[in-house]
């Protein structure tokens, strides 16, 4: 047995793979949407320049496959390289033969040798898995509080325009910077969430929405999320305030964001807004468990002093892959 780890092309990967990982994710959608929106994914600006699929070959035999994203961290005034993992499949006639295994220690080590920092991934199986492999777990954990608990303050809260975006992003990045470490985002990787958004990739089923809390031409607040009508809640993805001396913004603001639902949820945000938030019931998560992989003397570094640190998670569930 000769193992080679290759990268697929889009189409390929389209052709090849996406029809045995239809049932596990394409949530809902029929083939050809699936199809169709995975090649968009693509094909789109970051697509193009920091996203690629990737296989272990025994021969001509595909023997698993994963789907591999560029980021930087930021670290203070340093930045990392690191890689995000997503949709690691074996096909069901060879599973139990380690090749998941071996495809990623192969992966890690190709991306050791170009200068990689970390390796990361969000874990919907058994993380002990990924653990074997190096792979560290940070906290991840779900927020949930009645919306009738919270206080009510006459607002008027709008649905985001396209040209409210900068002003949303100045609010996000506002907030991540005040963080010791984040996940960059670039024009590109603002834009691949925006085209994940369209196609529901978070929340099948459901229409994301994006409000704000605008005092003329300025905005003092965002909130993306969906209503969910099927679990009762408004579901919050990010949240971000323009000063947070108004915190008590945020309370009021998120209750006129979840309209007549009766709780509001969502992963425990990042600080600074962790705190922000009212009290509510917080659990850890059972799935998208966010772990990282270091691969150099600063990723091992800042994975010990980051993986057991602060009181939100780590990342915020739109960087989910």
């Amino acid at each position: 047995m000769t193992l080679a780890l290759r990268s697929i092309d889009a189409e390929s990967y389209a052709r090849i793979v996406l029809p045995l990982t239809a049932p596990l994710w394409a949530a809902g959608r029929d083939f050809e949407s699936y199809t169709r929106q995975t090649l968009e994914l693509a094909r789109s600006g970051y697509g193009r320049t920091h996203y690629s699929t990737i296989g272990l070959y025994d021969g001509a035999l595909l023997c698993a496959s994963c789907k591999c994203y560029e980021r930087e961290i930021r670290l203070g005034d340093r930045t990392l390289k690191a890689i995000g993992i997503g949709a690691v499949f074996t096909p069901d006639e060879l599973r139990g033969r380690g090749y998941a295994s071996a495809m990623l220690a192969a992966l890690m080590d190709r991306e050791h040798a170009v200068g990689s920092d970390a390796l990361y991934l969000f874990s919907d199986i058994a993380p002990a898995f990924y653990e074997a492999l190096g792979f560290v777990a940070f906290p991840s954990r779900v927020f949930s509080f009645r919306s009738d608990d919270l206080p009510h303050a006459r607002m008027s809260i709008k649905q985001a325009t396209p040209e409210d975006r900068a002003a949303i992003r100045r609010l996000f990045s506002r907030h991540e910077r005040s963080r010791p470490w984040s996940l960059k985002r670039t024009p590109l990787y603002w834009e691949w969430i925006y085209l994940r958004t369209r196609h529901g990739s978070e929340h099948p089923g459901d229409d994301a929405l994006t409000f704000v809390l605008r005092e003329g031409s300025r905005v003092d607040a965002f909130v993306t999320g969906v209503r969910s009508a099927a679990h009762d809640s408004f579901i919050v993805d990010e949240i971000g305030i323009r000063d947070e001396r108004e915190r008590d913004l945020i309370a009021p603001f998120l209750r006129s964001a979840a309209g007549d639902l009766r709780r509001i949820v969502g992963w425990l945000p990042p600080e600074p807004i962790r705190r922000m938030l009212p009290r509510g019931t917080i659990r850890r998560r059972k799935d998208a468990i966010f772990m990282v992989a270091p691969l150099t003397r600063a990723a091992h570094a800042w994975v010990r002093s980051a993986s057991g640190a602060g009181s939100g998670d780590a990342v915020w569930s739109t960087d989910h892959i």
